[in-house]
């Protein structure tokens, strides 16, 4: 955004904010009813719009606690659904919404479910499950309805909580200090060469916003082996790339350097729905590129599970399709991540069931 437009939005975010900050008094001083649930919540959200890794976290947590009866409760962006909608063998992305299908594809052993009041969604998933140990929250930081057990804050490294601002100038959705809320603080999608002294310093830039003793940890994305979900059974280093995130810029540098080369780079908006006039037109690209039998498409797994409709059965049987899954990576940090998260919920009074 250039820089005098933002100037000249930023009464309205200051107007935002005094919004955001007064439902926040009200929720923090119990003029607005909160729900807490018997067993471990845990919140990944984040106080800016966008993707801040947010899907990879989730699946991280829900990887670390596997062997635990875990359910993932997230609102369903952009479903064509409403109310409470369980995951289950007739779910698709279209009634779930693109991050939920992906969990449940990817996370066989955990039950997933959407729903737009959170309290709403945990309750109905107790009673459905009476033996549920724990809950993962996604993307439901401001959703103050629901106190969790534990909240995990995110902040993208390319463009820090710290630097931004209000809604409509910025991108934040509440005031720099909602991050006192926070329980932990991940610096996501950091670059490889991120030093120490860098890390140092951001950690005392996050802290003049955060609790002081709340630990500031950092991670970085990891590319996975491509899973093919269409005729082809290894990707060809010549590729279709079809992207509908917010930055394909790490994906597309990721693909150079293991020397792919992107003929044609469809990209479109986070979240892209992909009518099947675009699939189609992604596809007549495919049909017409020279020796296409050595050209494979490829995707992130978020645009993967939109293609995956019974409506793409046939194209799917014809072309090579490729989906790059990503992990996080933690950088060593003393506690580590992982032993920090079990003893801060230990230590809160509740424990994940043995």
């Amino acid at each position: 955004m250039p820089r005098i437009l933002q100037y000249l939005l930023l009464p309205f975010s200051w107007l935002y904010g005094l919004v955001v900050t007064v439902r926040n008094y009200l929720y923090d001083t119990q003029v607005f009813a909160t729900y807490q649930a018997p067993i471990p919540v845990i919140c990944v959200g984040n106080l800016s719009v966008g993707g801040t890794g947010k899907t990879p976290q989730v699946e991280y947590l829900a990887r670390l606690y596997k062997g635990k009866n875990i359910a993932i409760l997230s609102r369903g962006y952009k479903r064509q659904t409403k109310g409470f909608v369980l995951g289950n063998e007739q779910a698709t992305a279209l009634s779930l919404g693109d991050e939920p299908f992906q969990y449940l594809q990817s996370l066989p052993y955990v039950k997933v479910a959407v729903c737009e009041k959170r309290a709403e969604g945990i309750q109905k998933l107790l009673a459905l499950y009476h033996d549920l140990d724990l809950i993962l929250l996604d993307d439901a930081f401001q959703h103050r309805a629901v106190k969790a057990s534990f909240y995990l804050l995110l902040t993208d490294f390319g463009r820090l909580f710290t630097q931004d601002f209000l809604l409509p100038a910025g991108r934040l959705r509440e005031p720099r200090n909602g991050a006192k809320r926070a329980d932990a603080i991940v610096v996501t999608k950091c670059p490889e060469s991120l030093s120490l002294q860098e890390q140092q310093a951001i950690t005392q830039e996050i802290q003049e916003f955060s609790r002081a003793e709340i630990p500031v940890f950092f991670s970085r994305v990891r590319y996975g082996q491509a899973v093919g979900f269409g005729s082809g059974l290894t990707l060809s280093k010549k590729l279709v790339l079809v992207t509908g995130i917010v930055n394909a810029t790490p994906l597309v540098e990721y693909l150079r350097e293991q020397h792919y080369e992107i003929l044609q780079h469809f990209e479109e908006a986070d979240h892209a729905e992909y009518s099947p006039a675009r699939i189609e037109e992604i596809y007549t690209y495919w049909t017409r590129v020279v020796d296409k039998d050595y050209v494979s498409i490829v995707m992130t797994q978020k645009d993967a599970v939109k293609w995956q409709q019974p409506a793409n059965a046939q194209l799917m049987s014809e072309v090579p399709l490729f989906y790059v899954p990503i992990v996080n990576e933690f950088w060593p940090h003393v506690p580590s991540f992982d032993e920090y998260l079990q003893v801060a919920i230990t230590g809160e009074g509740f424990h994940i069931n043995s």
